[in-house]
């Protein structure tokens, strides 16, 4: 089985900002696409009942005439979507794998912003353990497994917490550069290059501004307000949206640092890269992990991107589709 150490990229590649931006670039999204289409899968959308009036949106691939092993849920990250190019990959990988696959899209990612008028905060947590749930029921799921990717990591674990609770059918998760502290993400991001300042804002602020034209009755922001560096923004969207105090416990609710999974009963794998320039490596030194999760760091990776050469091909896909394999009967 593939180890994080088995990650040699070329020489070419080892530069952490430069696999950052070739893991989430269009070159990947064109060949997942190829690959989701050359997989022989049909796709269907589902409007999921997230609880309490939320509903959130998913595609499911199914091979026809073939009896799969399990199903496999994939939860992208902050700003991505079902279509981020490692989502459609990773979806191909576990398809040829012998898996259904279910991609998730959070609130207010992908083309989701009209099912909800709230704005989307890294708290709801509840609204997407109740999604699964009624995917679960809606396809019959007897096997059921989770990959997440950085924030879609960091909810896969949390979904791992409450999968007893919530009658999931969980067998194993696979975490690829889960966001374990927020606020020691916020305060790296301030100190990285720019590049991703840009690229995160640019992405949130359109969000924002998608979802205040949907819904201007319900969100009557200004400019000014998306104007704010993330920080302040992030504050902004904590004490008005998420019903906290200060950002610092916002920043807590969803933090998954120190002991905060010692109660995870769920089988799990994380895959780190050293050199990620977005989540501190310190993050996971400090980590104190259940029996029941298993870390591997990687010399090089960047953030969720372990590319293999200039063809895009992806390492962390090849990871997770091994480790979720592993975890599901033979058919």
């Amino acid at each position: 089985m593939l180890n994080a150490a088995d990650y040699q990229p070329p020489r070419l590649l080892r530069n952490p900002h430069l696999q950052s931006v070739l893991g989430s670039s269009a070159l990947r999204r064109r060949r997942g696409l190829r690959a989701l289409l050359a997989s022989g899968a049909t796709t269907t959308e589902h409007i999921l009942d997230g609880g309490g009036g939320a509903r959130l949106q998913g595609w499911h691939s199914h091979i026809p005439g073939r009896e799969a092993r399990g199903t496999a849920l994939l939860l992208h990250g902050w700003e991505g979507s079902a279509e981020s190019g490692y989502m459609r990959l990773t979806a191909a990988r576990l398809l040829a794998d012998g898996m259904d696959v279910f991609r998730l899209n959070f609130r207010d990612h992908g083309d989701t912003h009209h099912l909800n008028e709230g704005l989307f905060h890294s708290n709801r947590l509840d609204e997407v353990v109740h999604a699964v749930a009624d995917m679960v029921r809606l396809l019959r799921v007897r096997d059921l497994v989770v990959a997440g990717y950085s924030l879609g990591g960091n909810f896969a674990l949390r979904v791992g917490l409450r999968a007893e609770v919530a009658g999931l059918p969980l067998r194993r998760i696979a975490a690829v550069c889960p966001l374990v502290d927020p606020a020691t993400t916020m305060a790296c991001m301030e100190r990285a290059p720019q590049i991703y300042d840009w690229y995160f804002r640019r992405k949130w602020r359109t969000s924002l501004l998608r979802k205040r034209a949907l819904f201007p009755e319900q969100h009557r922001y200004d400019d000014a307000t998306l104007a704010l560096d993330m920080r302040s923004l992030t504050a902004w969207l904590a004490q008005r949206y998420a019903g906290f105090g200060r950002v610092e416990d916002y920043f807590d609710s969803y933090s998954i640092a120190g002991d905060r999974l010692a109660t995870l009963g769920v089988p799990a794998n994380i895959l780190m890269a050293e050199d990620d320039p977005v989540i501190p490596f310190d993050d996971f030194h400090r980590w104190r992990l259940p029996p029941t999760a298993q870390l591997e760091v990687a010399r090089w990776g960047g953030h969720c991107a372990f590319v293999e050469n200039l063809y895009g091909d992806g390492f962390a896909e090849r990871w997770v589709a091994e480790r979720l394999r592993a975890a599901l009967p033979g058919r």
